[in-house]
C-alpha cells in the first residue's frame, strides 16, 4: 500500500480500441479468503457501510446528468489508466480541492481525486467533479501555489459548465465527446501524446479537438475565475502566470511538443498578459501557510518517478531549495526503499516531534514499518495516530491492512468504517473484502468484493460477486444482507448501462 511499493511504471501508449471496449480484467488482485471457524455475528449486529453512487443527492451547479456520466467516466478511465495509488498524496490533494472549493463557485458536488502514474505535467476535470493530476503535476510544480493554481483553473472550468456549455450546440456529440475525452486522457496517461491521440482515434480526432480543448474565451473565464479563487483562498494569484509560462518554456524546449495539460487548455501570450493584468487587481485575502507538507508530498511523487535512481529525486529537491524537513523526509523514504529501516524511522519519529500538525509524517512511517514486516510497530503507530487525528484515512488504510494478520474482526471494523468515510476508493474495498471473508462476514465480502469491481469498471464481474454473496446469504439465513444485495444488484445495473453509453 506505501508508495515505496508502488513505482511509475513505463508505460506504452494504450490503443483506442482497449479504451473504448468492455473493462479488461488486467493484472487484477485474487482475494483469498480463509473462512475461520470464528461464529459471525448475529444478523442484528451485523453492521453495514455506506456504497458508492453514480448519481449525487445535492447536484447544483453541476447537473444529475453529468455526475452520473462523470463517475461513469471515471469507472473506465480505472479501469485501464495507470494509476498511482498513494493514499497519503491522495489525502493531501482531496484536501487541497476542499480548500479551494468554498472560493471557486463549484457547488452541489463532492470531487473525486484520482492520482495517475505519469511523468507527463498534467491535470483534467471532467463534468461531475472528477479531478485527476498526474505525477508529473507534482514535479514540476516547486511549490503549492502554483499546484493549486492548476486546479483552481480546472474548478473554474466546473463553476461555469464550459461542458455542457460546449455541448448545447450539438446535444446529440454529448456521449461520443465523452468517449473521446476518455480515450484522450487514456492516451496521453499511456504516453501516446497528442500525435498518439491523432493516429488512434482517426475520424474522432476532430471531435477529440472540437470538444475537449476548450475555447479561448472559456479558458479566459476560467483564468478570472481561478484567479480570484487563488487569491480568496489565501495564494498569490501571479502563481497561475508563473505556471504558465513554465509549461511555454517546457514546450520550447522539447522541440514544440507541448506538456499535456496545454493540448486542451491553450495558452498564447495574449492570454497570459490578460492574466498578469488581472493579478495586478486583486489583493490576496491572507498568506497561505508555508509549504512543508507540500514539498514533502512533492518528494513522494519525485521518488515515485524516479524509483529506479532515487538520489535523482533527492538531487532535485535539493537543487530545487527544498526545505530542510522536506529533504529529511525525502531521505528517510530513500533509507526504507534501501532497507534501513531504523534510520528512517528514527528520522520520521523526530519530523513528527518537530512539526506534531502533519498528519503525513506518523502515517509515512506506518508505512514504512508495515512494508518492513514490522507488522505490530504499524499496528502501534496507527492507533495511536488515529486516537490523536480521528478520521485521517491514510493512517486507518495502513491499520486495515496490518491487522489483517493479526486481528481480521478488528480490520474489518476499521475497514467498514473507512468504507463509509470513502465508499469511491476502491483500496479500502479490496482490503475490506479480505477482512470481511477472514471474520467470518462471508456474504458482506463478496458485497465489498463487487464495489471494488465495479468502482474499476469491471461491472460484469461485480455482478458475479453479489450472485455469490446472495446464495451464501441465502444459505446463512441473512435477510438484511439479501435486501442490500438486492439493492446494489439493481444499482449495479444501471451503472453497467451507463457505461455502455462510452462504448
Amino acid at each position: 500500500m506505501a508508495m515505496l511499493r508502488r513505482p511509475l511504471p513505463c508505460l506504452p501508449a494504450l490503443a483506442l480500441s482497449l479504451m473504448l471496449s468492455a473493462p479488461a480484467i488486467g493484472q487484477e488482485l485474487t482475494l483469498e479468503l480463509p473462512y475461520q471457524a470464528t461464529p459471525p455475528p448475529s444478523v442484528d449486529d451485523r453492521p453495514t457501510f455506506e456504497l458508492p453512487s453514480l448519481v449525487s443527492h445535492d447536484a447544483q451547479a453541476v447537473s444529475g446528468e453529468e455526475t452520473r456520466l462523470g463517475r461513469a467516466w471515471l469507472r473506465q478511465f480505472r479501469a485501464h489508466a495507470p494509476l498511482w495509488q498513494d493514499p497519503i498524496t491522495e489525502h493531501y490533494l482531496a484536501s487541497l480541492v476542499a480548500r479551494l472549493l468554498p472560493y471557486s463557485h463549484v457547488s452541489g458536488i463532492d470531487p473525486i481525486v484520482t492520482l495517475v502514474a505519469s511523468e507527463r505535467l498534467n491535470a483534467f476535470a471532467v463534468p461531475g467533479g472528477i479531478i485527476g493530476v498526474n505525477a508529473g503535476l507534482f514535479a514540476f510544480a516547486e511549490g503549492e501555489a502554483p499546484l493549486a493554481s492548476v486546479l483552481a483553473h480546472e474548478l473554474g472550468h466546473l463553476s461555469q459548465n464550459h461542458y455542457a456549455r460546449g455541448q448545447q450546440r450539438a446535444e446529440q456529440t454529448r456521449i461520443p465527446a465523452m468517449a473521446a475525452m476518455l480515450a484522450g486522457m487514456l492516451l496521453a496517461a499511456g504516453g501516446g501524446g497528442d500525435a498518439g491521440i491523432a493516429a488512434a482515434m482517426g475520424s474522432q480526432a476532430a471531435l477529440y479537438q472540437d470538444q475537449l480543448a476548450y475555447s479561448r474565451r472559456f479558458e479566459r473565464e476560467a483564468d478570472r475565475l481561478g484567479l480570484q479563487t487563488l487569491a480568496n483562498a489565501g495564494y498569490e494569484p501571479q502563481a497561475m502566470v508563473e505556471m504558465f509560462r513554465t509549461m511555454q518554456r517546457m514546450a520550447a524546449l522539447q522541440g514544440g511538443n507541448p506538456p499535456e495539460f496545454l493540448l486542451t487548455h491553450p495558452v498564447s501570450e495574449s492570454r497570459i498578459s490578460d492574466a498578469q493584468a488581472r493579478v495586478a487587481q486583486l489583493p490576496v485575502a491572507r498568506h497561505h501557510r508555508d509549504d512543508t507538507e507540500y514539498q514533502m508530498i512533492r518528494a513522494r511523487a519525485l521518488l515515485a518517478i524516479h524509483d529506479q535512481d532515487p538520489r535523482q529525486a533527492l538531487t532535485r529537491l535539493e537543487r530545487d531549495g527544498a526545505k530542510p524537513a522536506a529533504r529529511r523526509y525525502a531521505t528517510a523514504l530513500v533509507d526504507a526503499q534501501a532497507g534501513r529501516v531504523d534510520d528512517a524511522l528514527s528520522a520520521l519519529d523526530a519530523l513528527a516531534r518537530q512539526l506534531p500538525d502533519l498528519a503525513l509524517l506518523p502515517a509515512t512511517a506506518a508505512e514504512v514499518a508495515l512494508d518492513a514486516g514490522r507488522v505490530d510497530d504499524a499496528i502501534r503507530r496507527g492507533r495511536h495516530q488515529l486516537r490523536l487525528m480521528p478520521g485521517y484515512a491514510p493512517a486507518g488504510l495502513v491499520l486495515g491492512e496490518a491487522l489483517l494478520q493479526r486481528d481480521p474482526g478488528e480490520a474489518y471494523r476499521v475497514l467498514r468504517d473507512l468504507a463509509a468515510q470513502q465508499p469511491e476508493n476502491p483500496q479500502v474495498f479490496t482490503l475490506l473484502a479480505e477482512a470481511a471473508g477472514r471474520s467470518g462476514h462471508r456474504a458482506w465480502g463478496h458485497l465489498a468484493r463487487a464495489e471494488q469491481l465495479q468502482l474499476t469498471g469491471r461491472i460484469d464481474r461485480g455482478i458475479e460477486q453479489l450472485d455469490l454473496a446472495k446464495e451464501i446469504a441465502k444459505t446463512e439465513g441473512e435477510p438484511n444482507v439479501l435486501a442490500r444485495i438486492e439493492q446494489r444488484h439493481e444499482a449495479f445495473v444501471g451503472y453497467r448501462k451507463t457505461m455502455e453509453e462510452f462504448e
